[in-house]
């Protein structure tokens, strides 16, 4: 079925749905409660599980954009930067692999958000932490609340709510901020509810963020290397308010946005990076990559009684990505192209190729010795899913159940060619233009069907949540070759059916007032690629910890175990190639274990002061290993002997927060520390070249109110200015953003 035939179909039937349940007049529930872990703090900590919720007054202490630093708060996550400024995210949990979030599940109001989760899950778009209200991070077995990636977890964000109640007229905000390297970033939400009559609520929200800079790092040749981001949401809901607990809402909901980055996959030398880390050579001049999302949803719920809910929800996204981005370099032969990761590791071997990337004024390379990719892509997602939610007592248990249906169908459109430069004079000069096609002409496709159940049962102290979740993924990857660009003949087929049923069964048990002691597993599942030959990746999760929820401090401690039993590695370029891109490799036996503590404590209402001194901490433990040893051409593994550790997991993170917070004015300070890790795998004392820094960023912000509606902020981010690089890949030595001052003005009305 067409994605626009099948939008309308999935559209209509919400529709239908929810005008024929809109006629009962029945309460206002919480829409997505049913799609959610954690709607609240409360409900985080009552969880089967880790559960870890952001509120919209911890991501407005420092109002970061970015959000790697918004989830450095969150115990078990291992995240890889790049860009400095959070737009791509490369975000693991508990040592599940980090390239492009595609061992996770991300999801924006529910809906799943990277651009093809199933058929492409790297995430080439990320929504803007900028405009969320909240952060969820779901790891242990909540997991099969999700999919189809079951090993980690999953990332739910919330979109800014309505604002206002019935009654109390319009409301939004507005933010205003300005800073250091051309930074401006502008946020407005006006809206309201607006009463009918006959116990009916009419609401609606528009919004939008606007963000730009001129980028902290310098192109040798000179301009921009920032980027520009347009993003505008608008919501219609409809709900009824009726008796005995009855209720429904009805929400529409429109997001777009627009992209425009001046970025590369192009770093330094070690040297080079030692000397100006913020140095970009000129063979990156060109490179830029645009991208266009939009989205449209329909969520519908209903209550039935106080004991039956449904909850239902239609979505389609849409998006559009072109990345063109220096490539390779031909050799000094003239006989191959050499990859970039090969010329920045050892320059002194690859002369030629290294002065074609530096571009000296007065040289000159070989006419098309320099190779540009636009990687131009195109994907689709839809789906239709369904959650009933059933409360019920039996023998004396209280019961929970939640009944979900998924029917998901999304697609990667890959349609790539190359263009040849020469280096001229510090300047790029088109060598020769490839024909749209001709590198890459493949489509890949996938088509799934995803349940689930689970049930609550609490009994006196003890909270037991047992649940199933199976998956059936028809993937198709159709490939028309590089010398077919119009499409014109028949495409190679390659199709394969992927089944997975995931248990997984969390525990808590009350111990006194205050303490819980927690306990989860479940069935880790991660889906092959379409055109894979691979295994899936599967693993046994495993979790205990100890819970406890205070009047003036909760913590929580948790060890963890996620045993593989095969572990699939990806090729592609953000990893920084070195393989054929698309490719996939079975890594066999891994085993991660760690443990977590996450605390909070008010010192300020424990001592009797007049303000509040909110504390926090964060500590994260990890150790990754392979349980074999194999070879492969996967860049960050390499040739593996059993008892080398995973790339990119650090053995240590640790976060504190600080804050005052008086009646007027909050000042809070944040300090992150992050150890060494390797960048490929290995074992004993980090090589140099391999080596991705330890460092310790502290992040300091401030607010006063003038008015109750309106207060002046201000921010720096990394105060101490630490030099850091944040990966060794895609290609060489990337640096992590310097010291960033931000000011501004909030508005509330």
């Amino acid at each position: 079925m067409e994605p626009h035939r099948y939008w309308l179909l999935s559209t209509g039937l919400a529709t239908c749905l929810c005008c024929n349940a809109l006629a009962d007049e029945p309460s206002a529930p919480a829409l997505l409660d049913r799609i959610v872990v954690s709607a609240t703090k409360l409900a985080a900590r009552e969880a089967t599980g880790s559960v870890h919720l952001i509120d919209a007054a911890q991501l407005e202490e420092h109002a970061s954009g970015d959000i790697n630093r918004v989830l450095r708060q969150v115990p078990g996550l291992n995240i890889v930067e790049e860009d400095g400024f959070g737009i791509r995210p490369n975000i693991g949990i508990r040592g599940s692999g980090t390239d492009r979030n595609a061992k996770i599940a991300v999801l924006e109001d529910g809906v799943p958000i990277a651009p093809a989760p199933y058929a492409a899950p790297s995430a080439y778009y990320f929504p803007r932490i900028a405009r969320m209200s909240a952060v969820e991070v779901s790891k242990g077995p909540a997991a099969i609340k999700y999919g189809p990636q079951t090993v980690a977890g999953a990332i739910g964000l919330s979109s800014a709510p309505i604002p206002g109640a019935p009654g109390a007229g319009p409301g939004g905000r507005l933010d205003l901020y300005s800073g250091e390297y051309g930074t401006l970033r502008g946020r407005a939400q006006a809206g309201g509810w607006i009463e009918l009559g006959g116990a009916r609520d009419l609401g609606f929200s528009v919004e939008t963020l606007q963000e730009k800079s001129d980028g902290f790092k310098r192109l040798d040749s000179g301009g921009d290397t920032g980027f520009r981001i347009e993003d505008y949401v608008a919501k219609l809901a409809l709900r009824s308010i009726g008796s005995e607990g009855r209720g429904q809402s009805l929400e529409l909901k429109l997001q777009h946005s627009t992209e425009d980055s001046d970025e590369t996959y192009l770093g330094l030398t070690r040297d080079d990076f030692r000397a100006s880390p913020y140095r970009r050579y000129r063979a990156s001049q060109l490179d830029q990559i645009g991208v266009t999302h939009a989205l449209g949803q329909l969520t519908h719920r209903i209550d039935f009684s106080e004991r039956i809910d449904l909850t239902t929800m239609a979505y389609h996204t849409q998006t559009e990505r072109a990345w063109y981005k220096l490539n390779d370099v031909r050799n000094a032969a003239n006989t191959a192209y050499q990859s970039l990761t090969n010329i920045l590791g050892n320059p002194a071997a690859y002369p030629v190729e290294y002065a074609a990337l530096i571009g000296e004024p007065g040289s000159a390379s070989a006419a098309g010795a320099l190779r540009v990719r636009n990687n131009q892509r195109e994907y689709y997602a839809a789906g239709l899913q369904s959650v009933l939610g059933l409360r019920f007592v039996t023998g004396g248990l209280d019961h929970e159940l939640e009944l979900s249906a998924r029917w998901h169908r999304d697609e990667e459109d890959r349609f790539q060619h190359d263009d040849r430069y020469q280096m001229l004079d510090g300047v790029m000069v088109l060598s020769a233009a490839g024909v749209p096609g001709s590198q890459d002409n493949r489509v890949g496709e996938a088509k799934a069907w995803a349940f689930y159940v689970r049930d609550t049962i609490r009994a006196g102290g003890w909270t037991l949540t047992p649940g199933l979740r199976y998956e059936t993924i028809a993937l198709t990857q159709l490939n028309w070759g590089t010398t077919d660009p119009t499409r014109s003949g028949n495409p190679v087929p390659a199709r394969s059916t992927v089944e997975a049923f995931m248990p997984g069964l969390g525990v808590t048990r009350a111990i006194g007032e205050s303490l819980q002691l927690v306990a989860g597993l479940h069935r880790g599942f991660v889906s092959p690629a379409p055109g894979s030959t691979v295994d899936p990746e599967q693993s046994w999760n495993y979790e205990l910890g100890l819970r406890h929820d205070g009047i003036r401090a909760d913590f929580e401690a948790m060890a963890f175990l996620v045993d593989y039993e095969n572990l699939i590695g990806s090729c592609t370029a953000s990893t920084g190639g070195g393989c054929t891109i698309g490719d996939q490799y079975d890594a066999g036996k891994v085993r991660v274990h760690g443990l977590e503590f996450t605390a909070q404590y008010d010192a300020g209402l424990a001592l009797g002061l007049p303000v509040s001194i909110p504390l926090s901490a964060s500590y994260t433990w990890t150790e990754g290993e392979f349980r074999t040893s194999f070879a492969s051409d996967f860049s960050e593994w390499g040739n593996v002997t059993r008892g080398d550790a995973l790339p990119y997991v650090p053995g240590h993170q640790l976060t504190i927060g600080a804050g005052v917070v008086g009646s007027a004015w909050r000042l809070h300070l944040m300090a992150s520390y992050v150890s060494a890790a390797r960048a490929r795998a290995g074992s004993g004392a980090i090589p140099l070249g391999e080596r991705v820094d330890a460092r310790t960023l502290l992040d300091l912000s401030g607010e006063f109110d003038l008015t109750p509606a309106m207060s002046l902020f201000a921010s720096v981010q990394n105060l101490g200015n630490e030099v850091y690089n944040v990966a060794l890949r895609p290609a060489g030595w990337r640096p992590g953003a310097p010291r960033t001052m931000l000011a501004g003005v909030r508005l509330r009305f």
